[in-house]
């Protein structure tokens, strides 16, 4: 979420430099007939081979996600029209006549559990109407299924195009169950009072077992806490702050009131605020060192034998992601401490592009175009290839905020008005539109030349189901590159290439032998899908 008060200081190093002078050089970067047309060569681009290793393999790949927070509470009341439009592009895993996708297929949809900040209108503290929230609770103990129609709306739009995992988030409880009685904290203390764990727990399976009848959609998992280490006290947002007890208190409550409903939604923790806080106590004792607080079994916080919390820690990728050695290290430290516990899985559950970023990129300004979706492109192959996430999870679907914030931008009117497609959406679908859940990531390495180049990332997945072999070329350069593919311990004759570039949006182009060079254009996010033998 994109109000915080954390400092990023600027540490520009070779790469910052470099991503500056090709995002100054955009307007003069390579130009040709054939620059969509990944089997068309140019200037003697430098040759890569890349092999891939079906039979070496990483993480599960459980889900590709995105929330509704906060916008599709008004854009789902919009015109027919529009609003499916804009959930087509979200959630739609068809293709056009001529091939083109015509959405990025997210394989998980958030559903944002309001604190009830929205009915409280300018009385909540909350001084933007858009990042108020709506809820289900009444004053009086009872509930109101037409409490969040605008995202029920969505929930129900994506069911209908396919989606099959959803989740329920809160970022605070209700604000009948507040200690302000405000959907925000006061002077950076928890929000909630452990004798109010089991009323926020009942509320949340309510809410499950609620929205289950009136929409038949089941949300496979629940998350009752959100960056519960910062302060969540300026009412820029619905939030608050918890110590680790607190979250553990509140997870063995929800574990209970789940059970008593026979309800089979599993328990997500912790959606920390950075992914340090996963593995370190940091700046904040008692809030950090969520994978041995909640997952070592000495621990008097430990929730890992409850019979409803799943075996998945997840964490934010902000204010982690540049220099690209740091996101690395980080990533990795990550990931090797989820690995030291048994049938754990990590998943990067929220990412905008926030801060300066090591002055590589600045998350103010909105934009459509190209620079931000390479930015996030690399930060999808980081997390997925060094911090081994199972899912990956973009923050909001639908903006309308002058800010690197959205998948999908809005005029700010509640009634209708119009859609922006950005260039992230479709970035984000190189990875969620053909990388299903299920698949597996497998080895893909680049030959020495390339490796030490971080400007060319490979990642690659096999889906055993379909017998595909997917892999995700994400070039910021702005010189071509040609590759050679070679599959081991298996064969892929051909593959489809999918661009995303400055000027494609996920475009098909023609089918190329894998005995022939593939030209990956300057600047470009390219996914291969290939049949394998």
């Amino acid at each position: 979420m994109f109000l915080r008060k954390t400092i990023v200081k600027a540490n520009i190093k070779f790469f910052g430099i470099q991503f500056l002078l090709i995002n100054l050089l955009v307007l003069f970067t390579y130009c040709s007939k054939g620059k969509n047309n990944p089997a068309v060569p140019s200037d003697n681009p430098k040759i890569i081979s890349l092999t891939v290793d079906i039979t070496k393999t990483y993480q599960v790949i459980d889900n590709f996600g995105a929330s509704d927070a906060w916008a599709c509470q008004f854009a789902g009341n919009w015109p027919e029209s529009k609003k499916n439009a804009i959930a087509d592009l979200l959630f739609s895993s068809e293709f056009t006549s001529e091939g083109q996708p015509k959405g990025i297929g997210l394989s998980l949809w958030r559903f944002n559990v309001g604190a009830g900040s929205a009915q409280q209108g300018a009385q909540s503290g909350i001084s933007d109407e858009w990042r108020r929230a709506g809820s289900f609770l009444n004053n009086d103990g009872s509930y109101n299924w037409q409490g969040q129609l605008g995202q029920i709306w969505f929930l129900k739009a994506a069911k209908e195009r396919g989606v099959e995992q959803f989740l329920a988030f809160s970022n605070s409880p209700p604000v009948q169950l507040t200690s302000n009685g405000k959907a925000y904290a006061s002077s950076g203390k928890s929000n909630l009072t452990p004798e109010k764990f089991d009323d926020f727990a009942v509320f949340l399976a309510d809410v499950v077992k609620g929205v289950h009848q009136q929409t038949g959609v089941k949300f496979d998992y629940i998350s009752p806490v959100n960056e519960p280490q910062w302060d969540w006290s300026d009412g820029g947002q619905e939030g608050s702050p918890f110590m680790n007890k607190d979250v553990s208190g509140i997870v063995k409550s929800l574990n209970v009131a789940l059970q008593q409903q026979n309800l089979s939604s599993r328990i997500v923790v912790s959606e920390a605020a950075e992914y340090e806080f996963l593995y370190s106590d940091k700046d904040k004792p008692g809030r950090g060192s969520q994978i041995d607080a909640f997952f070592n079994p000495a621990s008097s916080d430990y929730i890992g034998d409850l019979s409803n919390t799943a075996r998945i820690i997840c964490g934010h990728s902000y204010f982690t992601t540049s220099p690209f050695s740091r996101a690395v290290s980080i990533r990795q430290e990550a990931a090797k401490k989820t690995a030291s516990v048994n049938n754990l899985k990590f998943w990067q559950s929220e990412y905008c592009i926030l801060g300066d970023n090591a002055g590589e990129i600045e998350g103010n300004k909105r934009d459509l175009g190209i620079n931000s979706a390479l930015y996030m492109a690399r930060v999808i192959h980081n997390d997925l290839v060094h911090a081994n996430a199972a899912a990956w999870h973009w923050w909001l679907a639908v903006s309308p905020y002058d800010y690197k914030d959205g998948l999908v931008y809005i005029d700010k009117s509640k009634t209708d008005g119009n859609y922006y497609p950005s260039k992230m959406l479709w970035a984000l679908g190189n990875y969620s539109r053909f990388i299903r859940p299920g698949a597996v990531r497998v080895e893909a390495s680049a030959d020495q030349a390339s490796a030490k180049n971080d400007m060319l990332l490979v990642s690659a997945y096999r889906d055993a189901g379909a017998g595909k072999l997917i892999t995700v070329i994400v070039n910021s350069d702005i010189k071509p590159v040609n590759l050679r593919l070679s599959v081991k311990n298996g064969s892929v004759t051909a593959v489809i290439p999918y661009i995303t570039s400055a000027e494609a949006d996920l475009k098909p182009a023609s089918v190329i032998k894998t005995s022939e060079q593939i030209n990956v254009q300057p600047r470009s996010i390219i996914t291969l899908i290939g049949n394998i033998q």
